[in-house]
């Protein structure tokens, strides 16, 4: 009698060891139902434009939507990254508007739409992603302002919102209230209002260029900032809260309305790209004190051009890569520093066009190298050398009236 009960435990056990290799339909959903719900709010509000294919693997009756679904990343049965598009070059992305519903994906760590044509305005929802790092949203069509809720995000480094229609002006809280924010990128939207005159948010990197913006820059920003650019807007006053950036790499605030002068701690070589033409700055080219102790490298660049500086040019800037100069009000010579970066090879493109210098002191003997851009045109001196380095912009003037030079040079001798 022992035997079939020893068979019967056989079964059961050989039963058991089954299941477990080939569970349920239900345990094989290995996603929660919340975020499963969510998922199909998100693919009702967008689609793809003809020609992408990124929704094709939403399947719902998948039995595994975190391994079959394109975009989405599971960790313990949650979505915790969602990329919404594929991102290639050769895919015209997606369209629709983003559903509220994305909200309910509570364990997001990175949301991510690539360019594509999606509108509307970003869900104020938003906010409630208590643990969202990455929030980029670029170069689609959002409308509406900013959700002052994206201040709530206390875990967010990464915030690009740029290549929209957003309007309005920035949430103040986005500068003061998110302790881990590295990145802010929301250039090239139609952005209005001032910034704040404080920031103390220890970003890296900030870009808000291209909006319309105006009044001053902020008087005190982080001293970890290395990038900031905020060219292509309506901004004015003095370059004020930049003095003790010493972290700072890429400066632009081209085309703007700034004024005054240029603080002599911008020229700097470490600070490799600095942008400031097409303001109203003057004063002279300030030499900082004492001077660096290194020299600008390669790939350096730095463009004062089109405001009013004065005066004489200081050596501060002679080894440049790629200097332009051009559209002030510098006078008298060029220092020799500048004139032998050329001759070495360290200065490529030199723009001098357009002042009121009084010489170039060539070395006798010496060709300029066949790759330098200089161009020396309607200055208070007849160029021998830098007429074939200059754009168009520079006109067919070899120099100026000598009326004009007078003034400016202070009645000195004009060659």
């Amino acid at each position: 009698m022992a035997k079939p009960q020893s068979h019967a435990l056989f079964l059961f056990l050989l039963l058991l060891l089954v299941n477990a290799c080939h569970p349920s339909h239900q345990n094989q959903n290995k996603i929660s139902l919340n975020d499963l719900e969510a998922l199909a709010a998100i693919k009702d509000s967008l689609t793809d434009i003809p020609g992408s294919n990124f929704f094709s693997t939403w399947d719902f009756t998948s039995p595994d939507p975190c391994s079959t679904f394109s975009g989405i990343t599971c960790s313990l049965n949650r979505v915790t990254i969602l990329t919404l598009g594929t991102g290639l070059s050769n895919t015209p992305g997606l369209a629709g508007f983003l559903s509220p519903s994305l909200s309910n994906l509570t364990e997001l760590t990175q949301l991510i739409l690539y360019p594509g044509i999606v509108t509307g305005p970003i869900p104020p929802q938003l906010g409630r992603l208590s643990n969202l790092r990455v929030l980029s949203l670029t170069n689609n069509r959002l409308k509406g302002p900013i959700p002052s809720s994206l201040s709530s995000l206390p875990n967010l480094h990464t915030l690009d919102l740029s290549y929209n229609q957003l309007t309005g002006s920035i949430p103040a809280g986005l500068f003061t209230e998110l302790a881990q924010l590295k990145v802010m990128i929301l250039a090239s939207n139609q952005l209005s209002g001032e910034l704040p005159r404080m920031v103390s948010a220890e970003i890296l990197h900030l870009d808000l260029k291209d909006n319309k913006l105006t009044g001053t820059l902020p008087l005190r920003l982080p001293s970890t900032i290395r990038y900031l650019s905020a060219s292509k807007n309506m901004m004015g006053g003095p370059l004020n809260g930049l003095q003790s950036l010493s972290e700072l790499e890429f400066l632009d605030l081209s085309m703007n309305q700034f004024s005054g002068p240029i603080p002599s701690s911008l020229l700097r070589p470490t600070l490799s790209s600095l942008f400031l033409q097409r303001n109203n700055l003057s004063g002279g080219v300030p030499s900082p004190s004492p001077l660096p102790s290194s020299m600008y490298g390669e790939g350096s660049i730095v463009d004062l051009s089109h405001n009013f500086l004065t005066g004489e040019l200081s050596p501060v800037l002679a080894a440049v890569e790629t200097l332009f100069l051009n559209n002030n009000h510098l006078m008298g010579r060029v220092p020799e520093e500048y004139v032998k970066s050329v001759y070495g090879g360290s200065t490529k493109t030199l723009y001098l066009q357009h002042n009121y210098i009084t010489g170039f002191p060539l070395e006798a003997g010496l060709a300029l190298p066949d790759t330098l851009s200089l161009c020396l045109t309607y200055n208070c001196m007849v160029p021998s050398v830098g007429l074939m380095g200059c754009p168009a912009s520079a006109g067919g003037q070899l120099s100026r009236p000598r009326s004009q030079c007078v003034v400016f040079n202070h009645g000195r001798p004009i060659p």
